[in-house]
């Protein structure tokens, strides 16, 4: 089991989402009085107050939670239910088991696992998986396990299998950090996790080696990252979290790959606390996030 987090001990955090409708609020916050809890923060939003969605985050304390949690679940169910709601109710206090998979990049890695040491990520990381093995000594300085998977030509599926032997039961999500390889459709379907993935914001507009060779010569004056959820729609999955830098016409395709390692390594690092503090609805093509 994760180690605890004291600070977080008897919190819990309440994710609510479902058709809008009258009353919705007052039952909830009904039902976590009821159960002696007491409400922290409270978050909500709808997409649209008659007949759309309405999606909360609710975090509140609880002494005793563990023993209390069985009962407030079904309690959960028993008054969620007949109002069509879906619901997840976890322990803030046991951080999730995060894996990180990587390639020859390390910012992204280093990112994590730095803010990991320093107390700023409530998460466990039980192991790295690389197809290189550059960043093996680095990762290991931190604690942290690391493991290399080769992976090279068109069948990725001895690889896949053997990253799926590693992950299963191990953890309860996977972060790309720069991992450089395709994710297929079938490890998608058998890694039951979700997976956060991080990409430069040029895509599609440059696609392929060299994006920032190309975005020079093309003279953007923006340059970005994306930070998503993996599906089998390559780069298209649901968006966690965007952000922006400046550039201008003196700098040189480094300057402008060294400032957008910067924006990915801020964006993945949000992107993975909200996930990690539950904040994070997903809803179709896309988030709800209360940050």
């Amino acid at each position: 089991m994760a180690q605890r987090n004291d600070a977080m001990r008897d919190h819990a955090a309440l994710i609510v989402h479902g058709p809008d409708q009258h009353g919705l609020v007052s039952a909830i916050t009904s039902l976590i009085s009821r159960n002696d809890g007491n409400i922290v923060t409270l978050d909500q939003y709808s997409d649209d107050p008659e007949g759309g969605t309405f999606f909360q985050r609710v975090l509140f304390h609880r002494d005793g939670l563990t023993a209390a949690m069985p009962d407030i679940e079904k309690d959960l169910a028993d008054t969620l239910g007949p109002l069509k709601m879906s619901w997840t109710l976890t322990d803030q206090s046991v951080p999730k088991r995060m894996a990180v998979l990587a390639s020859t990049s390390d910012h992204c890695l280093l990112e994590l696992l730095w803010r990991h040491r320093r107390g700023q990520l409530p998460v466990t990381i039980p192991m790295v998986i690389s197809n290189h093995t550059n960043v093996a000594e680095d990762v290991r300085s931190f604690g942290i396990p690391f493991v290399h998977v080769h992976s090279q030509g068109p069948d990725k599926s001895e690889a896949e299998q053997k990253i799926l032997q590693l992950l299963t039961g191990n953890v309860d999500f996977v972060v790309l950090a720069r991992y450089m390889q395709i994710i297929s459709p079938d490890f998608l379907d058998k890694v039951g996790v979700p997976i956060i993935n991080i990409h430069h914001s040029f895509l599609p507009a440059f696609i392929g080696a060299a994006p920032y060779r190309k975005a020079k010569e093309r003279g953007v004056k923006l340059i970005g990252a994306t930070s998503h959820y993996v599906t089998k729609d390559l780069d298209e999955g649901p968006i966690i979290e965007q952000d922006i830098a400046r550039v201008n016409h003196a700098m040189t395709a480094a300057d402008l790959q060294a400032r957008g390692a910067y924006v990915e390594r801020a964006v993945l690092s949000r992107a993975v606390q909200w996930h990690a503090e539950d904040r994070v609805i997903r809803h179709g093509n896309h988030t709800i996030v209360f940050d």
